[in-house]
């Protein structure tokens, strides 16, 4: 997680003073430091089989030449969040959570901020309310109210713990922006007609992983979809070579193609390094489209998105996203 030092800001402010009004007893933490791209805990690194539907067994295909051709990509997407603890009651964390994404459009060769549903920025305020000790009325226009001790889908409350309680919120804050990620994505699949690069998954909303025009760019690799000699073949791929395609079925999501690619080379690096996953709905033409595909993401790693610590992985157009949406929220 990154940490940011900078004092509270009117948001923060305005969030502490509903608390410390509507529940006396609130302690202000002293210069409520935000913590930035924060993750919520996941579970071990897995490998997990996958169908596949190109070739079998699976096998490295090149996809570039000397000089790779143009992108079709019209649009990137991103999100952020930002969890900051703002005061703390009977020592349990109160939590502001801010999230945002916006769609960055290219235009004559820069990138500018799309005019339909985009950008927006969202806040929540995150507590434990069955544990406050009072009855509590949070009601509030500016603020959305979200209970942290609220019962899990088993009908199981938390714990008081106070970790616990901030990992609850982390949890939320970034389920928040999947969603709102989502939403965004969902407009533009419904009002544009050009290729949109989507920082992540795209198999969580059943519009953008039915739409041919959404592409899913997934730069960390908690799961790997291969196991046995497959592995070993993905691990291996030389820069400008993707794997065979196969079928992701995420449980509670929609099913996906899906593909892996080296965008750098990787000689003499860890075996992830600049090894991304792509996710396009199903296509009859797999191959030929995710040869296309795999150019245009190739083509969108230049120029580099440096000083970025993910620039092995990481194209220009959401490096751009980043930057306006640490900007505006």
């Amino acid at each position: 997680m990154l940490v940011s030092t900078a004092g509270p800001d009117g948001a923060s402010r305005a969030a502490l003073r509903l608390l410390i009004d509507r529940l006396p007893g609130v302690s202000a933490i002293e210069g409520a430091p935000a913590m930035s791209e924060v993750s919520p805990l996941t579970e071990a690194p897995t490998l997990q089989p996958a169908q596949l539907v190109e070739s079998e067994p699976l096998r490295a295909v090149s996809v570039i030449s000397q000089t790779p051709g143009p992108s079709g990509f019209g649009a990137f997407l991103d999100g952020a969040q930002r969890v900051q603890v703002i005061g703390r009651m009977n020592g349990l964390p109160l939590v502001l959570g801010t999230v945002a994404a916006a769609v960055r459009v290219r235009i004559n060769r820069r990138l500018i901020t799309w005019g339909g549903e985009s950008p927006k920025v969202e806040k929540r305020i995150y507590v434990p309310v069955r544990y406050l000790g009072q009855p509590t009325n949070l009601k509030n226009a500016d603020f959305e109210i979200v209970d942290t001790s609220a019962p899990d889908s088993a009908g199981e409350f938390p714990s008081m713990h106070p970790s616990l309680l901030l990992e609850r919120a982390v949890q939320r804050v970034h389920t928040h922006r999947d969603q709102l990620e989502s939403r965004l994505a969902e407009a533009w699949c419904a009002a544009s007609d050009a290729p949109i690069f989507i920082d992540g998954g795209i198999s969580a909303s059943r519009p953008v992983a039915s739409c041919p025009l959404a592409v899913g760019v997934i730069k960390s690799h908690r799961t790997l979809y291969v196991e046995g000699a497959a592995l070993g073949i993905v691990l291996d791929l030389r820069k400008g070579e993707r794997s065979s395609v196969f079928r992701v079925s995420p449980r509670g999501r929609k099913t996906v193609m899906s593909w892996y690619l080296r965008v750098r080379d990787a000689a003499g690096r860890d075996a992830l390094w600049g090894l991304v996953r792509i996710e396009i709905a199903e296509t009859e033409s797999s191959s030929d489209r995710a040869d296309e595909i795999s150019r245009w993401v190739m083509a969108e790693m230049s120029p580099l998105s440096l000083p970025d610590g993910r620039w092995d992985r990481m194209a220009y157009g959401v490096r751009d996203c980043e930057e306006f949406l640490r900007a505006i929220s």
